[in-house]
């Protein structure tokens, strides 16, 4: 395999068959603590519990577009990676999106990952549309020659 296996569908990123998920986060400005997790953090929190927040702020503030690497806590997978998709202001960019997806490929990489899966980073409480987000996250993977395999997860939310 000489590039990237990618895969765009619905469904839940904690369900994934994968080694490695990925976390859109804060950049650490604030404690983990002081903040109510939404969407993926508060997915994670709740089916993996605290402890991968915890290791998170050890590594300080995260560049805008950076990736870290902790546990997975209590979730099945080999670990997460958290990228600080959104800037101050709660707001994705492009560049914050492609700065994230090829950080947190190439940190996964690094560590020997084989299969990862993303939500869309930007999309919920970055404010970036979606369908935008996708194709940024989309095209970025598209440039990327890592042998690995990568799931781009859409969340629906199940309305029945």
């Amino acid at each position: 395999m000489s590039a990237i296996d990618l895969e765009v569908f619905d469904g839940d990123l904690l369900d994934q068959d994968v080694d490695v998920i990925v976390n859109a986060w804060n950049r650490n400005i604030l404690s983990w603590w002081l903040l109510l997790p939404q969407g993926v953090s508060g997915a994670i929190k709740k089916r993996g519990g605290s402890g991968p927040f915890k290791e998170l702020r050890r590594h300080g503030v995260i560049p805008l577009g950076g990736a870290v690497a902790t546990s997975a806590g209590r979730l099945p997978f080999k670990a997460i990676i958290h990228v600080a998709g959104i800037n101050l202001f709660w707001r994705a960019s492009e560049r914050s999106i492609r700065d994230s997806v090829r950080n947190a490929v190439q940190l996964a990489h690094e560590k020997g990952f084989r299969s990862m899966a993303f939500p869309l980073i930007g999309a919920g409480s970055g404010g970036f549309n979606e369908e935008q987000a996708k194709a940024v996250m989309l095209d970025e993977l598209s440039r990327l020659g890592v042998p690995m395999t990568v799931k781009v997860v859409v969340y629906k939310m199940d309305t029945t």
